[in-house]
């Protein structure tokens, strides 16, 4: 049992703020809504209510509205396809037959998202239940939209979801995991060897994972200020701007190019060799630099009217083009071989230090785009 448990342990994670709201969001308006429909009115399928409240509970109020259209539409098609479909043949085998496929085939097609599924489980319902009656048919849809009004109602009233936060939390994420990349192969340049090499790579291709989240969560941070009521009453962090995304795509796919490059120098199968250890060595200042030039974009996300963490990034990329020069030295001299392995190193390196200089995601503050 304790193997098992070790073994499902690593799927498990523990739930963020947002979700446990939500949560108890949706178990609330589940509660709300089967006491309207099963208490008060003493409907006989009160089923329907909390099962629509707690399935309308969504992530932005705009998609709560939207899905309670999509889900009302599907509950009805499929209640009245079934009760005509029941009234019609007499059978309930028959009338499911006939009626399963159409619903089916319609929740497939229909531009509905994941609501198309309860127009088939609609109709089973009230063909196994046989509950076709005219009386029974408006119950349910009344119990439907009860559900959809507390779902709707309770998700925009009670603490609406705002995603600015989790935006920003993920722009963040972005020059922090570039600096501790680079500050790792700042600190292992002198003598790395293949595994290490392959592990930056792997490092670096999380980045462009790490970018495609981020334009996720700016299209959730958009929906969630559409028909929300609350949204200036929640306390949220104003996102940077698309540029950031921009500057931040470029250096991902620097850092790529950069660690594969390192990562043929040091393989075996390839004819490109090690530079020289003393050009390694430059290398790794400038590496560390743009580590440090990456931690104060970072600052800088977080408060644009921070001077220090202007001063920080200038004075790092200073400190890196120095470092650059240095190697740039170290390109006179050798054989073709280790000239062009050094050389694509240098251009990789030079086309990061220039992504990192102001003047994309400091545009808005007016910042030259100058390193020195």
């Amino acid at each position: 049992m304790k193997n098992a448990f070790a073994r499902w342990k690593p799927v498990l994670r523990r739930p963020d703020r947002p979700q446990v709201v939500q949560s108890l969001k949706a178990a609330a308006a589940a509660i709300v809504a089967w006491a309207l429909t099963g208490w008060w009115l003493a409907a006989p399928m009160a089923l329907m209510a909390p099962w629509a409240a707690v399935a309308l509970v969504q992530g932005t109020v705009y998609r709560s509205v939207r899905t309670a259209a999509q889900l009302v539409l599907m509950i009805t098609v499929g209640t009245l396809l079934a009760a005509g479909a029941a009234a019609l043949t007499g059978d309930t085998m028959i009338a499911m037959i006939v009626v399963l496929p159409l619903t089916t085939l319609l929740g497939n097609v229909a531009p509905v998202g994941g609501q198309g599924l309860y127009a088939s489980t609609t109709a089973l319902f009230v063909l196994a239940y046989g509950s076709y009656s005219a009386p029974a048919v408006g119950h349910r849809l009344l119990e439907t939209l009860v559900g959809a009004a507390v779902g709707v109602a309770v998700n925009a009233v009670v603490l609406p979801p705002v995603h600015s936060q989790h935006v920003g939390r993920l722009a963040a994420a972005l020059p922090r995991d570039s600096a501790r990349l680079l500050r790792d192969m700042a600190e292992g340049m002198e003598d790395y060897d293949t595994a290490r090499a392959e592990q930056w790579h792997r490092s670096a291709e999380g980045l462009p994972a790490a970018l495609s989240e981020l334009y996720v969560g700016r299209g959730w941070d958009s929906e969630s200020f559409r028909l929300n009521p609350g949204h200036r009453l929640r306390r949220w962090t104003p996102a940077p701007s698309a540029d950031w995304d921009a500057v931040w795509a470029r250096v991902a796919n620097r850092l790529l190019a950069l660690t594969l490059t390192v990562w043929e120098t040091a393989s075996e199968s390839r004819v490109l060799p090690l530079p020289s250890p003393r050009a390694l060595e430059e290398l790794g200042r400038l590496l560390s630099a743009a580590a440090e030039a990456c931690e104060a974009c970072g600052a800088i996300m977080e408060d644009s009217a921070d001077q220090e963490g202007h001063d920080r990034r200038r004075e790092a990329l200073a400190d890196a083009d120095r470092a650059l020069a240095a190697v740039k030295e170290h390109l006179h001299g050798q054989a073709p071989d280790a000239q062009a392995a050094l050389g694509s190193l240098v251009a990789d390196c030079q086309a990061l230090l220039d992504d990192l200089v102001p003047g994309g995601e400091d545009a808005e503050a007016g910042e030259a785009p100058t390193r020195a």
